[in-house]
């Protein structure tokens, strides 16, 4: 980026929010990985108005370009910093859930992973939407369009023009090949690339995609976003926590936000579009008087509209690392994430349900590291992708400023501690493997252990992966929230365009799917107004 194209959007950022107008043809709540590829779409068209208001702050930290340090971010200033309600089946604890709050959302502070999500997962939504829009053929022409693939060429499959840019992890440390050469021992396949074949049939294991370019992570907010700002038709307004909708009759006319102590109201001439994450756009729907007729009476919300799926259906990948003591120093690398395997917990099972990854230093919970981990430690993350467990959301108070109830619910469903169970004692074996052996010193966590202690583990270890979705899902039945063009049942001018719409979690990291998302609503906005 020049220093003068930087000059210029400082420039023109400084003028458009200094002097805000009353009303936008389109307003997007949310500069994350889906909201911010909303606003580009929209702003490509000179003629057309966007605001697009973010809670968090700017992006330009050390902690945030640099891809070794994401878990300095953890639990800081540019985190929403949620904790799930406490859970008897995790022994009573309360897990952290980040979310990103800052230009760019999850994609300025996760582990920058490129995961497209399974081929049955988008025709599983497809079918749930009454779209095959939302196919896996269809959407692989998205991310055909949208990607700078930078890895084996696929011309079927990857792209090499789109504002994303995509790569292997280059030169990784031998620790991701030994993970590889370790799974392929037992039988998992090894593929060039984890969003390609390894996507469409029974799992394998890859080094990771990763958004990072000479050593810089690669937000969404960067790619799509930044280098459009010095555009006059597209303001950026941080600092800008949206607390309700606007409405005249059915027809959503605007929001009202905080920022620097005041509340502002502006409108939108057509649209308004939330990409405010699986947590907060179901809060702001509640908010406004949008969710569960009971739930809103309980708060003492009058209701504008009775859709009892909003903040239901709560998902998440959760999982519970294994750990083991180097043998020797570890240079780390790239995003300290640099291989993963997708395999099946059941040979009958038509897709993959459990993800590893290596992450190059120690990944533990509190609980379960209850004195610090040797530094010079690496962990495999164990986690179930296909969960079967489902939570929910509640409202504490008719504030904006209240807090929000997430009951994970985890491990409501046995059947995930089952598959959690699998993957930690799969991992073990391969973390003790003959080509991981010269590696570690000895394994940390969880050690040698009977079954019983194994469960108790599991239940101290699990973490969130930080996928929340799935509250404001989309589908034809009583509790979908969005239709398959991403409108909000019952009412006019509303679409929501983040990971909250998904009917379930993706299979792997959720920022690309994301990003799809984005790129759909951008299609069907631009289709509706014929921009």
């Amino acid at each position: 980026m020049t220093n003068d194209l930087n000059a210029r959007i400082q420039t023109n950022q400084r003028a458009l929010t200094a002097d805000l107008k009353s009303d936008y043809d389109f307003i997007v709540c949310g500069a994350g990985s889906s909201g911010s590829v909303v606003a580009r779409r929209l702003a490509e068209n000179a003629d057309v108005s966007v605001l697009l208001l973010e809670a968090g702050g700017g992006d330009e930290m050390p902690d945030i370009m640099d891809p070794l340090r994401w878990p300095a971010l953890r639990r800081g200033e540019q985190d929403w910093s949620f904790n799930a309600m406490p859970n008897p089946r995790l022994n009573g604890r309360a897990i952290p859930m980040s979310m990103g709050r800052v230009l760019g959302g999850g994609s300025s502070i996760n582990v920058m992973v490129w995961s497209r999500g399974h081929k049955t997962d988008w025709d599983d939504f497809a079918t749930e939407a009454g779209d095959d829009g939302w196919s896996y053929q269809s959407v692989l022409q998205i991310y055909r369009r949208i990607e700078n693939w930078h890895g084996v060429p696929d011309a079927d499959r990857r792209g090499s023009d789109g504002l994303v840019f995509v790569q292997p992890a280059p030169d990784p440390h031998p620790l991701a090949a030994a993970m590889l050469e370790a799974f392929e021992a037992v039988g998992v396949p090894i593929f060039d690339d984890q969003n390609g074949l390894m996507m469409e049939g029974q799992g394998g294991a890859a080094l990771t995609n990763l958004c990072v370019r000479d050593g810089r992570r690669q937000s969404i907010f960067r790619s799509y976003v930044y280098p459009c700002m010095d555009r006059p038709n597209l303001t950026v307004l941080t600092g800008a926590l949206v607390t309700r909708l606007i409405f005249a009759g059915r027809r959503v006319t605007g929001v009202e936000f905080a920022r620097e102590g005041k509340l502002h109201r502006i409108c939108a001439a057509c649209e308004v579009v939330l990409s405010l994450g699986a947590i907060h756009t179901p809060k702001l729907l509640m908010q406004s008087g949008i969710g569960d007729e009971a739930e809103l009476k309980r708060v003492g919300i009058p209701l504008v509209q009775n859709l009892p799926g909003v903040g239901r259906n709560f998902q998440d990948h959760f999982m519970a690392p294994s750990v083991w003591e180097a043998s020797e120093p570890i240079e780390r690398r790239n995003n300290l994430t640099e291989a993963t395997a997708l395999w099946r917990s059941d040979p009958a099972l038509d897709a993959p349900d459990l993800q590893t990854l290596i992450v190059e230093a120690p990944y533990a919970s509190p609980a379960v590291a209850k004195v610090p981990l040797p530094p010079n430690s690496w962990s495999l993350t164990n986690a179930v992708l296909r969960t079967a467990s489902r939570g929910q959301l509640r409202l504490t108070g008719p504030d904006p400023r209240d807090p929000i109830e997430i009951d994970a619910n985890c491990f409501s469903d046995p059947a995930d501690l089952r598959a959690l169970r699998i993957c930690v004692e799969f991992c073990r074996d391969i973390g003790n493997s003959k080509s991981l052996r010269r590696f570690a010193k000895h394994e940390l966590l969880p050690g040698p252990v009977s079954r019983a202690e194994l469960d108790t583990f599991i239940r101290n270890a699990t973490v969130s992966h930080s996928h929340q979705s799935c509250t404001a899902k989309m589908g034809r039945d009583a509790m979908s929230v969005v239709d398959h063009e991403l409108r909000v049942y019952g009412l006019d001018n509303l679409r929501i365009a983040d990971g909250s719409i998904l009917p379930r979690v993706t299979t792997g990291n959720t920022m690309a799917p994301c990003v799809v998302i984005g790129e759909r609503a951008g299609d069907m906005l631009k289709a509706a107004h014929r921009l």
